[in-house]
């Protein structure tokens, strides 16, 4: 009896098996990827930031990494980077809690007395130009009367008061924990060294090809730009006004410039700090001085944002300054606080495929 030949795969039919393959295969880990992210979602924040800073500082940690001592002792660096930025957090936290501390016995002195007699209406309401009755009135009925009997005080209710301790409270130990992990986080992978970046990048050619590759670099420098248009731009703001804020004669001018330095890492917030101030001196009746920090801290502030910034962050990364601004507030609003520095590198992204598209075009 003859034996019958066995039927062999066509090309077409093994080309079409290799191609349901490799979709099942993507499918796959697409699914394990999400699976493993939602499992981690928790921790995702403190990864974020401890990425962020590593893009950061990675052009020191490089130089840092090929030097003699470090390179023998690769361990060392990546311990005393970790604590070099666990101690830049956490010791303008002790100096304010120190100083929080030194003057708590005033504190509850003067919130005694104001529970008793209330807050006396500061002169200058009364030269107001516009509405000064209105703000007046309101003042007499709710603050300048004893504030256990004003009707804004009543309206916190001891219940709202507890719930609300609770929640801040959560809040604190919630951030402490994702400070932890970040700091865990940032140490591995200073550890890792240099081979994790080549890895990424190898990682990511092959995925995407040398455009893929080139669109991660332009990712980086953006970062990189974003953190030292925010970080660096704020605390020479900080550091011009504690001085301005010293001169005036403003209480506890060091602190307040450390207060100014963090809220001029937002844009357009450190106003909301020296006019304060200003307005402090005004209620103590130095109005010259109170113009003087009010005038100087819109000028600083009207340079380091329009001039400064636009050029650290945009800079490096080729992005106008609309694009920056976009990037920065977009992303803070989607995504918090991280959100300023993952939005401009978004923007980036986005002048780089359309770039590429246009030059396609042509």
């Amino acid at each position: 009896m003859p034996i019958q030949p066995r039927n062999e795969p066509t090309p077409d039919a093994s080309e079409r098996t290799r191609k349901m393959q490799r979709t099942a295969s993507a499918a796959l880990y697409a699914v394990l990827v999400l699976v493993a992210l939602y499992t981690a979602r928790t921790f995702i924040p403190a990864v974020v930031w401890a990425i962020v800073i590593a893009i950061a500082l990675w052009p020191a940690f490089g130089w840092l990494e090929r030097r003699p001592f470090f390179k023998r002792h690769h361990n060392v660096l990546a311990v005393a980077l970790t604590a070099a930025i666990g101690l830049l957090f956490v010791v303008p936290f002790f100096i304010v809690a120190a100083q929080t501390a030194a003057e708590a016995h005033d504190m509850l002195h003067w919130f005694h007395d104001v529970l008793r007699t209330g807050i006396p209406m500061p002169a200058f309401i009364d030269h107001l130009p516009m509405g000064s009755q209105q703000v007046a009135r309101w003042w007499q009925q709710n603050l300048a009367t004893p504030l256990e009997a004003s009707p804004a005080v009543k309206g916190l209710h001891s219940g709202t008061v507890v719930a609300m301790t609770r929640h801040f409270g959560g809040r604190v130990v919630h951030g402490l924990v994702i400070f932890g992990f970040m700091l865990m986080t940032l140490f591995f992978i200073f550890l890792a060294g240099s081979k994790l970046g080549e890895q990424l990048l190898a990682g990511s050619r092959r995925a995407f090809g040398q455009d893929g590759a080139a669109l991660i670099r332009r990712m980086a420098e953006s970062v990189r730009s974003t953190v030292v248009g925010l970080v660096v731009v704020g605390l020479g703001e900080g550091a011009l006004l504690a001085v301005a804020y010293a001169i005036a004669g403003v209480p506890h001018a060091t602190l307040l410039g450390m207060l100014t330095a963090v809220a001029a890492m937002l844009p357009f917030c450190a106003p909301i700090v020296f006019l304060g101030a200003a307005l402090w001196l005004l209620a103590q009746g130095s109005v010259v001085a109170a113009a003087c920090v009010a005038a100087f801290g819109l000028i600083v502030v009207f340079v380091a944002e329009h001039f400064v910034r636009p050029v650290l962050i945009g800079g490096s990364t080729r992005l106008p300054f609309l694009l920056v601004l976009f990037g920065i507030l977009g992303g803070a609003e989607t995504f918090g606080l991280i959100g300023l520095f993952i939005g401009p590198a978004l923007m980036t992204i986005l002048v780089v495929l359309w770039t590429g598209y246009v030059d396609n075009r042509g």
